[in-house]
């Protein structure tokens, strides 16, 4: 076999086929009994180049466009059009008395005026006929509801129904064969998973922002939203005005989330509310139901010894607090359950029906799964005392 030169080889052979787009692979062999001290300078025995196929390198496109792909279609703008009457300013032309005189003193100031008053926002297709899942807040006090697909066709919308307690609602448009969003499963969702946002933003339509799970069961009150009862899916894809209603999606284009809510004074905290949560009442909200929630009437915040310690030791302390482990009432509303029942400032409920409280998230959760006018048997520590409360939920208005 005729022995070449190792870089004269890759010079006519190999790096124009590595040019060419090929992958080389060559096998040499060293003379026989070459010693370790000759083979720096021994040549080597080219024994065969094999030239394996090209591989591909560059993917078609990333996993974000392909879940877009999938859901694309199916997220769709909402505008929003509502009358808004107010009183109308007073009129610097009336600060002359004799203007004033001729149309009969304040007759012109109190003429009521109407605004016509603009909203967007985004939401998504989950089934064919045209149910649109989207916020409430979207369609709030809405007279006109126009839904916009991403094919340019414009639909008339009408809201079948909402939920202010968990901002959801349903929207309706007359259509067939409609493009439909795949929705994915919440509960399988972990902290550091893609998390994809699709929506309207700024007006901007079509807008797509990727990110990650941040951290799950957010709850609304530590979002800064407490007249809320949610626990939300925190992330970094960027969320702005105009996405709220729009679909969070899994790396499989899946959605696992309805983007609701930003905060003004952070950056990269956006907040969704699990898709499971909406499966439970989208059904019933498409039909026009009522979603009725039970409440007991108090503000509240979860309490340790440690935290109970350290309020006991502040001289402008509102208040005393047994320092144990629990949830503390901070204020009793008035004409409600809990006040009915006797609860006090300051009490700290320990137990509810036999199970530990230990986070006021707990507490409201428990609250939330009785049934209206269910009565619950809560343990309370008040001071040195304990002593047990029963308290009958009544209905939250969701006006309220």
């Amino acid at each position: 076999m005729h022995v070449v030169n190792l870089f004269e080889f890759l010079r006519r052979f190999a790096y124009p086929a590595i040019a060419f787009g090929m992958s080389v692979l060559l096998v040499f062999q060293t003379l026989p009994n070459a010693s370790a001290a000759s083979m720096e300078t021994a040549p080597l025995k080219a024994v065969s180049a094999v030239v394996l196929p090209k591989v591909e390198t560059l993917s078609k496109g990333s996993f974000v466009a392909a879940a877009v792909r999938t859901v694309g279609a199916s997220v769709v703008r909402i505008d929003t059009e509502r009358t808004v009457t107010r009183q109308r300013s007073t009129d610097p032309m009336m600060e002359d008395p004799l203007f004033r005189q001729f149309f009969g003193g304040d007759y012109y100031s109190q003429i009521p005026r109407e605004e016509r008053m603009r909203g967007q926002g985004s939401g998504f297709i989950v089934d064919q006929t045209g149910v649109i899942l989207t916020n409430a807040h979207v369609v709030d006090k809405a007279d006109r509801v126009t839904v916009t697909l991403k094919d340019g066709r414009v639909f008339d919308g009408t809201v079948k129904g909402a939920d202010e307690v968990t901002d959801l609602a349903v929207v309706k448009i007359d259509g067939k064969a409609l493009p439909v969003a795949t929705l994915g499963n919440s509960d399988n969702i972990q902290v550091g998973d893609w998390a994809i946002a699709v929506g309207n933003p700024l007006g901007l339509d079509n807008t797509v922002t990727l990110g990650i799970v941040s951290t799950l069961k957010r709850s609304s009150a530590q979002v800064g939203i407490p007249n809320k009862r949610l626990d939300f899916i925190q992330t970094d894809a960027a969320i702005n005005p105009g996405n709220s209603g729009g679909p969070l999606l899994n790396e499989q284009g899946e959605v696992i989330g309805i983007n609701t809510a930003i905060r003004a004074d952070a950056m990269g905290i956006g907040f969704a509310i699990p898709i499971n949560k909406a499966k439970e009442i989208e059904t019933r909200l498409a039909k026009g139901e009522r979603i009725t929630h039970p409440y007991l009437g108090v503000q509240m915040t979860t309490l340790t010894p440690e935290l109970a310690k350290q309020n006991n030791t502040d001289p402008n302390s509102a208040f005393l607090v047994p320092e144990v482990k629990g949830v503390v009432v901070v204020r009793v509303l008035p004409n409600t359950p809990a006040e009915k029942a006797g609860l006090r400032r300051g009490d700290v409920v320990i137990d509810i029906d036999g199970q530990a409280i230990a986070t006021a998230e707990q507490l409201q959760q428990l609250v939330e799964i009785s049934q209206i006018g269910q009565t619950l048997k809560l343990q309370v520590q008040r001071g040195n005392l304990s002593k047990q409360l029963s308290v009958k939920t009544a209905e939250l208005d969701n006006a309220a």
